[in-house]
């Protein structure tokens, strides 16, 4: 799929600790890159992994500039992906001002460092599918749509997406050696995501707790997405860009055209893999949720050629296996085997070759 096209590059990971970040780097690992990764700490699933992954580790603040910019001048790397973030809309309500800082001061810092940089690079940046002024419409987002944010998490997302475009089309005309991509996806599902407030965490956290799962809003629609689809098209976007002579590119990354699901669907369908118990609650939550969000991804179909294959059941499937292992015995090596043998899995899926072990 790839080739050689990773092998031994030098590419550049923040939040590499995170949920996305540590499937990406395990990734990138796979494909023989020299990986350096930037977070502010180990996140769990990074701690689960830490003596698989073949990483050189930065833990600093991304909004320290004079840092930032150290790492990357000494780092020289060939690639950079951007997805160190406040990453959860109900922790933005909280605490909104670093929500802010983060995720709009780490995008400046990142592109005002890069304006000088001379290596030829391709740089992913990943902001969101909250981006967009959701109208509870039911056709899906389009990369030229209005971009706005209700809540403090969206509004920063929003205008780090608009502030890099911004600087890309103004700053980086001359500059030859660089070009931008910006990602927007989101409702990411998989192994290894512990967040608050996200369905399937609370499910786990429910399991080992054998507490009852409390649903606050059983009827809102996401596009549902298994972490490995998520990855595989920014690693692809990564390479179009390296070799594409376009300065910037917007990409959406979202699931098949009908494949919105409801979350008490997620419920029901983990709860053929567990004894999970589980009531449905609508109470007035500390935040507002969009209860109706889509993405139309025609745009990566054409330009990358890369769309969503795994159906929701496949999806929820491979999450529910992880997390599984996670539970009977977290043996870390085992959970690192089939994190490694999900993504093999998934190469053979899109190339229609068949699994002789399933």
């Amino acid at each position: 799929m790839f080739k050689n096209f990773f092998k031994n590059k030098k590419i550049l990971v923040t939040g590499h600790t995170g949920f996305k970040g540590t499937w990406l780097t395990l990734w990138l690992n796979y494909l023989g890159a020299n990986v350096t990764g930037l977070s502010l700490s180990h996140g769990i699933m990074s701690k689960i992994f830490n003596n698989y992954q073949k990483n050189k580790n930065y833990f600093f603040n991304i909004e320290n500039y004079k840092k930032l910019k150290k790492c990357i001048y000494y780092e020289n790397p060939d690639i950079i992906f951007h997805l160190a973030a406040q990453s959860l809309v109900g922790k933005s309500y909280i605490d909104p001002l670093g929500t802010c800082r983060t995720n709009i001061l780490g995008m400046i810092n990142l592109l005002d460092i890069l304006k000088d940089y001379k290596k030829k690079c391709s740089v992913v940046l990943i902001t969101s599918d909250k981006v967009y002024k959701n109208l509870e419409q039911k056709k899906g987002y389009k990369e030229n749509d209005i971009l706005h944010g209700k809540d403090p998490y969206s509004a920063s997302k929003s205008c780090a997406d608009i502030l890099a475009q911004s600087y890309i089309n103004s700053l980086f005309l001359n500059n030859k050696n660089i070009n931008f991509g910006i990602a927007r996806a989101g409702n990411v599902i998989g192994g290894g995501d512990f967040s608050e407030n996200r369905i399937i965490p609370d499910l786990v956290k429910s399991l080992i707790k054998n507490k009852k799962l409390i649903i606050r809003q059983p009827n809102s629609t996401r596009p549902w997405q298994h972490v490995i689809e998520i990855i595989f098209g920014y690693l692809k976007f990564s390479k179009y860009l390296y070799q594409s002579k376009k300065k910037i590119e917007i990409l959406n990354f979202g699931p098949r055209k009908n494949y919105n699901f409801k979350v008490i669907d997620v419920a029901i369908k983990a709860s053929e893999y567990f004894n999970l118990r589980y009531s449905v609650k609508n109470t007035n939550f500390l935040f507002k949720e969009s209860r109706l969000l889509k993405l139309n991804s025609i745009k990566a179909e054409k330009i990358i050629n890369w769309k969503s294959v795994l159906n929701f059941k496949e999806s929820i499937n491979l999450t529910m296996q992880w997390y599984n292992q996670y539970l009977k015995n977290k043996r870390y090596k085992v959970l690192f085997l089939i994190t490694i043998q999900q993504i093999i899995n998934y190469y053979l899926k899109i190339n229609n070759v068949p699994n002789k072990k399933n």
